[in-house]
This record gives C-alpha cells, sequence and structure tokens, in this order.
C-alpha cells in the first residue's frame, strides 16, 4: 500500500470517528430531553410536551441512523463498490429529508385542528413552560454543535441531522409559546406560530432532499468550480487543451474524469507524466476532489469516427508493419517504429537498422511518394538511420 492510500484511509476513519463523536452527543441530549418532557407533560397536562417528545424521538432514531451510515460510509472500496460507500451518507441525508418534509406537514396539518379546538385546551402547570423553555436551549444547543461538525468534516447527512434538530427546536418553541399563551389567556398564538415553523420545516426538508436527490443522479459541480477546475487542469505544463470534463459527487468527495489534450509526437511515459501532474494539481487546488481519471488526447476526439475508421482498415500495429512490408521489403530491416495518431490518419517515423542497405534519398522518396498515394489512410513516412 502507498504512502498516500495508507494516509487517504487515515483521513476516511478519523472523518468517521468525528461523525460518531457529534452524534452521540446528539443521541445523550435527545435521551436526557425526552424523558424530561415525557415525565413534565404527564404531571403537568402538558399533552403538547409529550407530542414534543414524540418528535425528539424521531431525532434520537435518525442519530443511530447516522451512526451505522457513518461507519458503512467509511468502510474500503471492494469489488462491489469500487468507488467506496459514500453514498450510504448520501441514502441516510435522503431519509432525513424525508422525515423533515414529513415532520413540517405534520406541523401544519395539527397546527389547523388545534385552532378548531381552541376552547378545550386543558389547564397546564407552569412547570411545563419551565421544561419547554429548557427543552428550547437545549435543542439550539444541539443544532449550533452539530451544523458546525457537518460543515467542518463536510458531512451533508450531519447538517440534514442539525437541521433535524432545529425543527425539534421549533417545535419547542411553538410548545413554549403555546403553553405560555394559555397560561397568559391568549391560547391561539401555538397553533399560529406551529403553522409558520411547519413551513419552515417543510421547506428544509425539501432542500436536503433535492440536495440528496442531485447528488443521487450524478448532478456535476456547478459552473464557477467547473471554471476554477479547468483553469488549473490548462495551467499544467503539458497540457494543450481539454475535453470531456465531468464531475459527479459522492458524500463529501467529488468524482472527476477529464480527457487532456497533450502534443501528438510526445511518448508515451511523457504523457503518464503529465498526467500525474494534472492529477497533482488538481489535488492541491481543489481538495474537495478524491479521485480523478486523466484521459490523455493528442486532439478533441471524435469516437464514432474512429471506430469507423478502424472498422473499416484495421491501423493497429501489426496492420501498418503488414502495409510497410511492401515498401521497406526484407532488405530494409526496421530497428524501431513511432506511430503517429492523427486526425483519422497515421503518420510514421522508422528508424532503420544501422547496418541496413539504404537506397538513395531520391529513390526512397520516390517509393514513399508512390507508396502514400495508394494510401490515404497514411499522413506520411520519415525514414531515418541512428547515428553510430
Amino acid at each position: 500500500m502507498s504512502p498516500s492510500s495508507s494516509q487517504s484511509e487515515k483521513a476516511v476513519t478519523g472523518r468517521a470517528r468525528s461523525i460518531r463523536n457529534v452524534t452521540l452527543v446528539g443521541i445523550a441530549t435527545n435521551s436526557v430531553l425526552i424523558v424530561g418532557q415525557i415525565i413534565v407533560g404527564l404531571l403537568a397536562n402538558a399533552f403538547s410536551l409529550v407530542a414534543d417528545a414524540m418528535h425528539t424521538l424521531s431525532d434520537l432514531v435518525a442519530d443511530f441512523m447516522i451512526l451505522i451510515a457513518g461507519r458503512k460510509g467509511a468502510d474500503p472500496a471492494d469489488l462491489d463498490h469500487p468507488y467506496g460507500h459514500g453514498r450510504i451518507e448520501t441514502v441516510a441525508t435522503l431519509i432525513l429529508g424525508v422525515s423533515l418534509i414529513t415532520v413540517g406537514i405534520g406541523f401544519l396539518w395539527a397546527s389547523g385542528m388545534r385552532l378548531q379546538t381552541m376552547g378545550n385546551q386543558p389547564l397546564l402547570h407552569p412547570a411545563a413552560f419551565v421544561m419547554a423553555i429548557f427543552s428550547l436551549v437545549g435543542k439550539e444547543f444541539l443544532f449550533r454543535y452539530t451544523l458546525a461538525g457537518g460543515r467542518r468534516l463536510n458531512a451533508p447527512m450531519l447538517e440534514a441531522s442539525a437541521w433535524h434538530a432545529r425543527s425539534d427546536a421549533a417545535s419547542s418553541l411553538v410548545v413554549a409559546i403555546g403553553i405560555g399563551g394559555s397560561l397568559a389567556g391568549y391560547p391561539f398564538l401555538e397553533p399560529l406560530a406551529a403553522a409558520v415553523v411547519g413551513f419552515l420545516i417543510l421547506r428544509m426538508g425539501v432542500l436536503q432532499g433535492w440536495r440528496a436527490v442531485r447528488e443521487l443522479i450524478d448532478t456535476g459541480l456547478p459552473k464557477e468550480d467547473l471554471i476554477r477546475l479547468r483553469q488549473t487542469i490548462s495551467d499544467t505544463p503539458g497540457v494543450t487543451g481539454l475535453h470531456d470534463l465531468r464531475t459527479r459527487r459522492m458524500a463529501n468527495r467529488v468524482l472527476c474524469d477529464a480527457h487532456v489534450q497533450v502534443d501528438s509526437r510526445i511518448s508515451v511515459s511523457e504523457g503518464h507524466y503529465i498526467s500525474e501532474s494534472v492529477l497533482l494539481a488538481v489535488r492541491r487546488a481543489h481538495p474537495e476532489i478524491g479521485e480523478m481519471l486523466v484521459h490523455i488526447d493528442i486532439e478533441d476526439d471524435d469516437v464514432e469516427q474512429l471506430f469507423a475508421e478502424c472498422a473499416e482498415r484495421p491501423l493497429d500495429r501489426a496492420a501498418v508493419l503488414a502495409d510497410l512490408a511492401s515498401l521497406t521489403g526484407e532488405s530494409l530491416p526496421l530497428q524501431r517504429l513511432q506511430l503517429h495518431y492523427i486526425n483519422g490518419q497515421v503518420e510514421i517515423e522508422a528508424c532503420f537498422s544501422p547496418d541496413a542497405p539504404v537506397p538513395d534519398a531520391e529513390t526512397l522518396r520516390q517509393r514513399v511518394d508512390a507508396w502514400l498515394a495508394e494510401r490515404p489512410h497514411y499522413r506520411g513516412v520519415t525514414f531515418y538511420r541512428p547515428v553510430s
């Protein structure tokens, strides 16, 4: 295993551990709030607190889901998942987004029902208001803590969980306003506040869910990010052009592939060096890109045209050697042969063996011209002899 791959695995493992730690804080906080809301709600006749506890319980279930997704998402690539398991986080984000949408619709529905039954509210104990304020403070703390962790770790599912905590904080705010309004003689404040918060929760759920859906259907990077990425690749020494740049997200990583054009007459090893230079430059300037495939081209290729030409007449090395035999014959043995495929044609550079009986330049030129006239798929032929 290379040092870079080992460091990459350590980074993934460390990120998964951090996600787990942030989530454990959420689990502990939600557990305390659930117990407190149920006990106080039952003793103070505040059934809205009990309902809020059920909402908090949904957050607790989401936290366990994130623990599982974070652990599975950090698993290394295998035969069935060659790009890793990062999309598990994406699916978890989608599920949390859908749950936010469900909670938001529930708030809107409940607020409408409460507006119709405002006169039937039971008498409340002031302790319910204290518990609602405590729940509000606890959930707001949890929201800010989890959101900061999600942004620091670039973990969309943690951000979704944070907004889920904010939705629960909003429900605690609704309960606090409702209980306070009931104690003050204004019971209509609770359903009105619930309607506003329900709309905000619904909107956030749609945004989080849509973000996950866009990732699942392989939506590329925004235009401004692509411009920066193109500039980085184009500025790499040896790169003469760029086409077919494609990107897609996988959890906190971006996968990218690009066709990079280089000079048509450089060696394979130099082309490989340029591709590695492109990869290094991109990783330095764009750390969010986890994997990149660089395809080396000598021109803006037309794949359909290339396949059509290969089907009509093979242009591989064996076919070229067989064609070239009619020009050189056995009397002109070749030491080395270089083929350049340019614009659908083949350009040949042939090096004679040092002891080969080479004809005079004029005779060789005439033979080459006649040979090329019968073979339009060849661009040109250049012969040379190595200097001893």
